[in-house]
């Protein structure tokens, strides 16, 4: 079964660890959260994800519709309580954010 996603126009990149004696179980949780309650109601959200690298660190990926769209879902994670308690579970200065436009 093959499924279409909505067009992708850009895309937020955060890197991170967790702050120490948070789980994973418990970080899939809040990540779980902020979609269903925050990034599934916006306009131009398109997917979000959650990786784990070989060395315990972790990638969250949004997808947008539009680059200005993948800013802008970002922006909202601090003010709504499912985003603000995502970011409590991060190790302080470990988080870095990106943001990338779609050139093909």
């Amino acid at each position: 079964m093959t499924t279409t996603l909505p067009p992708i126009g850009g895309l937020e990149f955060a890197s991170f660890r967790l702050r120490p004696g948070v789980s994973e179980h418990t970080l899939r949780q809040a990540a779980q959260a902020v979609e269903q309650h925050l990034l599934r109601h916006q306009p131009g959200f398109v997917s979000h994800t959650l990786w784990r690298g070989d060395d315990d660190s972790y990638v969250d990926l949004v997808l947008a519709d539009s680059h200005e769209r993948a800013v802008a879902l970002c922006e909202l994670w601090p003010d709504d309580p499912h985003g603000a308690h995502f970011l409590s579970l991060l190790a302080p200065g470990s988080a870095l954010l990106a943001f990338y436009r779609r050139v093909a």
